[in-house]
């Protein structure tokens, strides 16, 4: 959830820059199930637009009917929405709207932790009772201990009824070795889901940072002079040079770091050859690094385009670093709400 804060403090700077007010909703607390789980949060301004959304949409009509009271009053309130005649999803959700206005140190701060990838946290309190609610808000605190409200205009003491704790870590990674056009369209899907992407292309690359809109950085380097000490558990490595020599220069270049998943394109003879070329240059690296790797890139769902083969790799990334065997979600025997 941390691009979808990222986009929030983006938006309150251009709204406050036009000298527009800002309102924070967050679904804080939950009993049953609905479409998205507590933490999520979205962004109200004065001029009735939106950012982000709590639900599939039912739930952001009635947040932008109820925020009219917290621009008037200033004063934070707690909403109780019943989606199980609504939304379908069988349950309530408390969703605490709340003034929004971080103080200028707070959002450089917080662009700074998104720059350097450090944790951050935000604390909500409130109570479960509808209504006004002069002494909940939310607070956050990055390495230091000192909280710091969302809105520095407040003045409350803030309550300990109800606390919504959430750690935010940094934006998962996605490093895309190769820049032709299917290079472009994994990049582009990258970026849509929130990913920070970067792209490796040789030093003879003719392409730019603005091919690839989006994209945080551009890298172009020969194989033997690549230095990425900064992947880990949080990054994906996908290959994309369609160069056979190449990818398993770069793959051995970066056979001491630490990834999530690695993707090879291309078929399996392809793949072995690789791995059996990559393991007499280095006969001892580790079983976990090889077990990282996946080829051909991808779950099989049918993909022929540039892509729909993005979003299948996309769908492999997700399914490897949160766990989860591919399958239909209408063969689960338990709601899929269940699981975070």
């Amino acid at each position: 959830m941390t691009h979808e804060f990222k986009e929030i403090i983006i938006e309150f700077e251009l709204a406050k820059a036009n000298g527009l007010k800002s309102v924070l909703a967050s679904l804080v607390f939950l009993e049953g199930s609905s479409y998205r789980k507590p933490g999520v949060r979205m962004l109200l301004i004065e001029n009735d637009k939106m950012v982000g959304a709590l639900s599939g949409g039912c739930v952001e009509k009635e947040i932008q009917r109820q925020v009219k009271s917290v621009f008037s009053s200033g004063k934070p309130k707690l909403m109780i929405y019943d989606g199980r005649y609504r939304l379908g999803c069988e349950g309530q959700l408390y969703i605490l709207i709340e003034p929004f206005n971080p103080s200028i140190n707070i959002v450089n701060e917080f662009n700074l932790a998104i720059e350097q990838r450090i944790d951050f946290k935000i604390k909500s309190n409130f109570c479960l009772s509808e209504g006004t609610q002069e002494n909940s808000g939310s607070q956050i605190v990055f390495k230091n201990d000192n909280w710091s409200p969302l809105n520095q205009d407040s003045k409350v003491s803030f309550i300990e009824d109800k606390t919504f704790n959430q750690l935010f870590k940094p934006c998962f990674r996605l490093v895309i070795i190769g820049a032709e056009h299917d290079a472009v369209q994994l990049n582009n899907l990258g970026v849509f889901l929130g990913w920070e992407v970067v792209i490796i292309a040789n030093s003879a690359n003719q392409q730019t940072l603005k091919d690839f809109p989006g994209a945080k950085e551009l890298i172009q380097t020969e194989p033997n002079l690549l230095k990425l000490t900064w992947v880990n558990k949080e990054t994906a490595l996908v290959f994309m040079t369609h160069s056979f020599a190449r990818d398993l220069q770069y793959l051995v270049a970066l056979k001491d770091t630490d990834p999530s998943y690695i993707g090879l394109l291309g078929p399996k003879n392809r793949r072995e050859k690789i791995l059996n070329d990559f393991i007499e240059l280095h006969p001892l690296v580790e079983e976990a690094f090889l077990d990282k790797i996946y080829g051909p890139a991808g779950l099989n769902i049918g993909s022929k385009t540039a892509q729909e083969i993005a979003v299948s790799i996309c769908s492999e990334i997700l399914s490897v670093t949160r766990g989860k065997a591919p399958d239909f979600l209408k063969n689960k025997k338990n709601s899929i709400h269940n699981e975070l």
